[in-house]
């Protein structure tokens, strides 16, 4: 096995995302806690749910790696917010870069999808965590609210899903470059 897509998903968006560029593309996507040793792997794609602006099993998948010449590293991360808003695009970056090593940052080629979420289906530690960020959102006023905190207003407490496989195009075509 050549390449490889590898996958950190808590509620299914992410996974659903990684099932289906394995299906497009012909590589096998695995868990991240399942992965295998990545030295060997030309083209490694890593797709990892957003959470508390962390990416799901990123920084354990990436402990003690580095790129060598001729593998690629696509990151992939799928959250709630809109990421063609480029304040949530920018936060992302700026969070990915507080715990990744610089070098590797810079070398991967990083894309941002959009997931979903169902409030009924969060393990109570993330349904608090929601509950409290809701509350201290509504007491900033609207004119001073980013266009996150308003979607996060808007789909509280609801069942959303943005997922969209067509976004998967752009990465397919980066696989293959």
């Amino acid at each position: 096995m050549e390449n490889i897509i590898l996958y950190g998903s808590k509620y299914g968006s992410t996974r659903r995302y990684a099932e289906a560029l394995a299906e497009k593309t012909g590589i096998p996507a695995v868990r991240y806690e399942d992965a295998p040793g990545l030295s060997d792997k030309k083209t490694i794609v890593y797709l990892g749910g957003l959470y508390a602006g962390g990416v799901l099993g990123l920084s354990k998948t990436m402990r003690g790696f580095s790129l060598r010449d001729g593998q690629k590293l696509i990151l992939v991360t799928v959250g709630l917010a809109d990421p063609k808003e480029p304040e949530n695009r920018a936060n992302i970056r700026t969070s990915l870069q507080g715990y990744l090593p610089a070098e590797l940052f810079h070398q991967m080629k990083i894309y941002h999808l959009r997931g979903g979420i169902d409030y009924q289906n969060l393990s109570l530690a993330h349904r608090a965590v929601m509950a409290l960020l809701y509350q201290s959102l509504r007491r900033i006023p609207v004119e001073k609210q980013t266009p996150e905190n308003r979607a996060l207003i808007e789909t509280y407490g609801k069942q959303v899903d943005f997922t969209d496989l067509g976004a998967l195009e752009p990465i397919i075509q980066e696989i293959q470059e």
